[in-house]
């Protein structure tokens, strides 16, 4: 701390307060508190600490991966430092081969040089450098939570452990290890994370903007497989000692000023138990209609459906495709003191003020036909059903929306003239239908190019022409058409390409001219055609335009919407 005194802080004039805010951050956050205290973004603040403790600024691209192995992972992490080559020389001596230069995120002291010098054996040389550029080099290199997991260096060398305490320390390593690989999943985006016992490794996978997308774990990992899943099913309040069976649960989860409520499925597999958790945040603020990606002309046409004082409304898609998010813009949307709403969900992902929300519970008979039909005994102006999954809700949703009642579900099905077809297979009559449904819109989301290493490419002619055959558009918008954006990977989007998502909707309004085609049992097809004729924009239209904003590339609209819609 007499570094950090002395030789930094008195020279940024920071007060007894900010100077303790900053002695107890670690030392890969120092930075960045300090950057906050200062009022200053990270590259400002790091130059100014390189000039005041006369320590010299090094790029990521000068780490070492080489060496990396030869220094203890304890130390990499407690130091928050990694190794860097000579920049001073091109080739290799076999002087500079025993010189070590470490660059770290915050000025060093002696009990540092010590501790290298007990495990290297040798005395390092210090830069400065980027903190998140170390924590991204070290988490990509060694794994996800490998401090926690790390074996082979201890700080506390004089300490003589029992076995207790030993089984003890294991113990708490596993809960430090869970939350680490919660707090990367919460700072990469993650919806999902998926624990997937292999032959001879424990795999993590998170599910960051819809695709999943493998974690750097440490290489002993599968050592400890046993200790996670009894670590996640202990938080989750299950049977630690049931193993053949699947069993779900929840755990309520505080990252900071994070609230994560997680659901957990265990299922047993052929090495071990899998485990998959969905990510719930309850903090997270819900996005709106613009936020999601709906052109202003859209969501004009979404908002006189949702001012009608009856009718019900439909969202379809994919699981992950946004449902949720859209029914919840809507509801927050027309939420006012003369409206009693009411939601019916399973989950409720988002908490909305002034709203009456309703949790299903399955397991006691508590399902989506049972709540909705209390809720119409509850006098309300608007329903929101989280799903229909059967006929009993189809047809109790349907009738409350001709009964004076505005109603919003979900549907899963490929585009929105196929949820009208998907309501008469259920066995709703197609007179209900056609009377009750105002509105159907189908959705996607699709992931947005990353913006740094996004450029444009010649095109294919053949090839443009083949993707837009499968978005069902006319070819001839191939024409003129000479480049095309594409993303090649950076590090700001971990070399996939893309970073964030939008939205591409299909807003089919349910208008007299498909009132007889529907009570005839007309296909999807028919359907949509009708569609298209009175201004209907499809999906794939809607990602088209995304590809000439440059705001998504060709293959990510294919991929996404994959076929020809109404086929």
């Amino acid at each position: 701390m007499a570094l950090l005194t002395t030789n930094i802080v008195s020279n940024f004039k920071l007060d007894e307060e900010q100077e303790a805010k900053l002695s107890e951050a670690r030392r890969g956050d120092r930075l960045d508190t300090l950057g906050q205290l200062l009022g200053k973004n990270i590259e400002e603040t790091l130059s100014a600490v390189s000039k005041y403790a006369d320590l010299p600024i090094v790029s990521y691209e000068l780490f070492d991966l080489k060496r990396l192995p030869s220094i203890p992972v304890r130390i990499l992490h407690e130091f928050h430092c990694v190794p860097i080559v000579n920049e001073d020389e091109e080739v290799e001596t076999a002087e500079q081969t025993e010189k070590l230069v470490l660059a770290t995120s915050w000025p060093v002291d002696d009990v540092m040089d010590d501790w290298i010098f007990a495990a290297c054996g040798i005395r390092p040389e210090w830069r400065l450098s980027n903190p998140e550029r170390i924590s991204k080099f070290i988490t990509q290199n060694l794994g996800v939570g490998s401090e926690s997991l790390d074996e082979s260096f201890d700080l506390d060398v004089d300490v003589v452990q029992t076995d207790a305490e030993e089984e003890e320390d294991e113990d708490a390593a596993i809960i430090r290890f869970v939350n680490e690989v919660f707090n990367q999943a919460i700072n990469d985006g993650a919806t999902d994370i998926h624990f997937e016992p292999m032959e001879d490794s424990l795999r993590i996978r998170y599910r960051i903007d819809g695709l999943l997308v493998s974690v750097p774990v440490p290489e002993n990992l599968l050592k400890f497989q046993s200790a996670i899943v009894s670590r996640l099913k202990i938080m989750a309040k299950l049977n630690i000692s049931e193993r053949r069976l699947p069993q779900d649960g929840r755990i309520n989860h505080r990252i900071g000023d994070t609230n994560l409520d997680i659901r957990l499925s265990t299922m047993p597999v052929m090495y071990g138990e899998s485990i998959s958790l969905r990510l719930l945040n309850k903090k997270s603020t819900p996005l709106s209609l613009g936020q999601l990606g709906m052109s202003d002309s859209d969501q004009a046409k979404v908002d006189r459906v949702l001012n009608l004082p009856y009718g019900i409304v439909l969202v379809t898609g994919p699981t992950g495709a946004g449902k949720s998010t859209s029914l919840n813009a809507f509801i927050r949307k027309i939420n006012s003191e003369d409206r009693r709403i009411i939601t019916v969900e399973d989950p409720i992902e988002y908490e909305v003020p002034g709203v009456n929300q309703i949790q299903v519970k399955s397991e006691i008979g508590f399902s989506f036909p049972e709540a909705l039909r209390h809720v119409l005994r509850q006098d309300p102006n608007v329903i929101m059903v989280g799903e229909i999954r059967d006929q009993e809700t189809a047809e109790i949703a349907i009738q409350a929306s001709l009964t004076g009642h505005l109603v919003f579900s979900t549907l899963h099905t490929n585009d929105s003239a196929g949820a009208i077809t998907r309501l008469t297979d259920m066995g709703i009559e197609p007179f209900l239908i056609a009377s009750g449904v105002e509105m159907v819109i189908a959705q996607r989301l699709l992931r947005r190019m990353c913006s740094d290493c996004s450029t444009m490419v010649p095109v294919d002619p053949a090839k443009l022409q083949d993707a837009l055959q499968v978005l069902d558009l006319d070819v001839s918008l191939a024409n003129g058409v000479t480049e095309l954006p594409v993303s090649t990977g950076c590090e700001t989007c971990r070399g996939l390409g893309y970073k964030g998502r939008v939205g591409i909707y299909e807003l089919m309004r349910v208008n007299e001219k498909m009132h007889d085609p529907i009570v005839e049992r007309a296909a999807a097809p028919v359907l949509r055609e009708i569609g298209r004729e009175t201004g209907m924009v499809t999906l794939g239209q809607s990602g088209w335009e995304l590809v000439q904003k440059r705001i998504t590339t060709l293959d990510e609209v294919v991929r996404t919407i994959s076929v020809k819609e109404g086929v």
